[in-house]
């Protein structure tokens, strides 16, 4: 098949708040006006508004407990071993993002394509769900079948 991809970032030694300094800066840079995070166990978002629009990423993180972190081929890591391993991992996912929001602002910014396209998945619905939340499954359905439905939310009525 071929030789296995190395993760971005796999072995950096800049750390998460670097990383999520770097966001914020970046999206600063190129309009946020607002900017906020959000950690609790196995996630971390971070969102920000550029005009009218709200984008929010979830950042899925590592569970400490993970045998990846935990052992090793001759058995079990040492508890410092572990903390390691498993906070470079933390690492890496920082780094990840922080590229991932850079590369969209700079296809925005270059002209490659619009914000609403660069960030769709990613944009919060008055809902507080993000387009992907609320309409992903919708969307996989359509793909497996090959039976498009009514993908669009249905607008409110008043």
């Amino acid at each position: 098949m071929g030789e296995p991809l190395v993760q971005y970032a796999a072995g950096t030694d800049v750390s998460s708040d670097k990383s999520l300094s770097e966001i914020k800066r970046t999206v600063t840079r190129y309009g946020a006006t607002h900017f906020g995070t959000l950690e609790e166990p196995g996630k971390a978002s971070v969102a920000f508004r550029v005009e009218d629009r709200q984008v929010r990423f979830a950042l899925p993180l590592p569970d400490r407990q993970d045998p990846a972190f935990t052992h090793h081929s001759r058995g079990r890591r040492e508890p410092a071993a572990a903390e390691k391993a498993f906070e470079q991992a933390v690492r890496q996912r920082w780094r990840a993002l922080a590229l991932a929001v850079k590369a969209k602002l700079e296809a925005v910014e270059s002209g490659i394509a619009e914000f609403d396209q660069e960030f769709f998945a990613y944009l919060v619905l008055p809902n507080g769900r993000t387009v992907h939340e609320e309409t992903g499954s919708q969307v996989v359905h359509a793909i497996e079948t090959g039976s498009v439905s009514r993908l669009m939310l249905e607008a409110p009525r008043g």
